[in-house]
């Protein structure tokens, strides 16, 4: 049936004609913004999810700028400590040369003063940003932003960085080791502390005043080249002095050759302190001043046995005999660790005395562990630093890509599409037109 009022065929035309535009105009848009899912009318679910990721994106880019600045941060701190350690060991090679016999010990000890002084002026600039991790001012942890974690639920938690400062201050306020002052009442009060076994004299001497010798021909033990000497740390209590004098030495000169010799080796128990800790801190002590002034061919050396007992081996020749002495007093003054008042033991070096020199000796091996301990710690932080902040780069890349993959247009496929939506544009033109023309067929009938 033909009517004027109905056409069908137009209708379906026109029908198709609209489908065949919207899908172009949807192909266009696609086209311009590079996007197949350009808003949420084009798929909810899928806009949702890459408006989420995208959100990370932003928030990981400024993760990244955290981890940069947080780097830089400890790069500095880590260089400072770094030079802290090469400065230290110089100040170790001054100290090793105020242990010989014949030195000038004070144009030494000017050069260790310079050298804290330097010391100090590295510390104070290792800075960045107006922060510095090695100069003491805080003992607070400076955390680096370094994660955003969105678990299942969408719930997001930061992650951090913890990077601890270390307090490599010179001016820390610190209290010098101050050896006992207040004397025991007999040899055996002194022996109950420390003891030599006894033999040909006595087993310790009740020193009256401080520094006073324990070597006086009836009060020490001589050792025979080839021999040994066991001394026992029996008692401990804070402020417990210790002290053991080796004479007969053959010490370093500064000419090359040597020079028979007396050094004195002491320490001053704190309130933690057993008789290993004791036994193990003079042990080190002598060790360190045999390696560092005595003739290797004499082979001197000590070592802990048992726990509380030093063995004082004498390799020298047969003829090269060494007296050994030990006393003890009472009310003495432990004195600042290295891990408690940073590198502030420095300004109570003075190698200007034997005894000085032999402390100092024994301090500088502490402070260099300390500084390079500092150092390892910061290149750790650092690398850890690093390493996440690769991986925040490719992160990103990835949740780039993985968005891309969401709501990217593929311009191949739509560059195809389009053709065929523009040919199927035309024809649907061109039926609709056809299409129109139908109902001018019925005038024919009426002629």
């Amino acid at each position: 049936m033909s009517s004027i009022l109905t056409n069908n065929s137009a209708m379906t035309a026109l029908q198709t004609l609209k489908g065949i535009n919207s899908d172009l105009a949807k192909t266009q848009s696609e086209i311009s913004t590079g996007k197949s899912v350009a808003n949420a009318k084009d798929n909810a679910a899928i806009w949702s999810v890459s408006k989420v990721m995208e959100s990370d994106v932003k928030g990981f880019k400024a993760i990244s700028e955290s981890l940069s600045l947080g780097e830089s941060t400890v790069a500095v701190a880590r260089q400072g400590a770094e030079t802290v350690t090469d400065l230290l060991t110089q100040m170790k090679g001054k100290i090793v040369a105020a242990q010989e016999e014949n030195v000038d010990r004070s144009k030494i000890q000017t050069d260790i003063d310079q050298l804290t002084k330097q010391i100090g002026s590295v510390v104070d600039a290792a800075q960045f940003n107006g922060l510095n991790l090695i100069n003491g001012s805080s003992n607070d942890s400076v955390n680096v932003l370094s994660s955003l974690d969105r678990d299942s639920s969408g719930n997001v938690a930061r992650n951090e960085i913890e990077v601890g400062r270390q307090n490599l201050s010179v001016t820390t306020g610190t209290t010098p080791t101050s050896f006992g002052g207040t004397a025991l009442g007999s040899n055996a009060d002194a022996a109950l502390r420390i003891s030599d076994g006894g033999g040909t004299g006595d087993a310790a001497v009740a020193i009256a005043t401080a520094g006073d010798s324990t070597i006086d021909g009836t009060n020490d033990e001589s050792v025979a080249g080839g021999g040994s000497q066991t001394i026992t740390i029996g008692q401990v209590a804070d402020g417990d002095s210790y002290q053991i004098d080796i004479g007969g030495l053959a010490i370093n000169t500064a000419d090359g050759s040597t020079a028979t010799g007396e050094r004195r080796f002491q320490y001053v128990a704190g309130a933690n302190d057993g008789t290993g800790d004791v036994a193990n801190n003079l042990a080190k002590q002598m060790n360190s001043f045999f390696e560092a002034a005595t003739d290797a061919s004499a082979a001197y050396s000590a070592t802990v046995q048992n726990g509380n007992e030093i063995v004082i081996e004498n390799g020298n020749g047969a003829n090269d005999a060494i007296n050994v002495g030990v006393g003890a007093m009472a009310g003495g003054t432990p004195g600042s660790s290295a891990s408690s008042g940073g590198l502030g033991d420095l300004q109570n070096i003075d190698v200007t005395t034997n005894s000085g020199a032999t402390g100092a000796l024994t301090n500088i091996e502490g402070l260099i562990d300390k500084s390079v301990d500092a150092a390892a710690a910061f290149g750790s932080a650092e690398g850890r630093i690093s390493t996440q902040s690769d991986f925040v780069s490719k992160l990103t890349d990835s949740l780039n890509s993985g968005i891309g993959s969401l709501v990217d247009a593929n311009m191949e496929e739509t560059s195809a599409r389009l053709q065929a939506l523009q040919v199927q544009q035309q024809l649907g033109t061109q039926s609709l037109s056809i299409a129109n023309q139908a109902p001018q067929s019925i005038l024919s009938l009426f002629r």
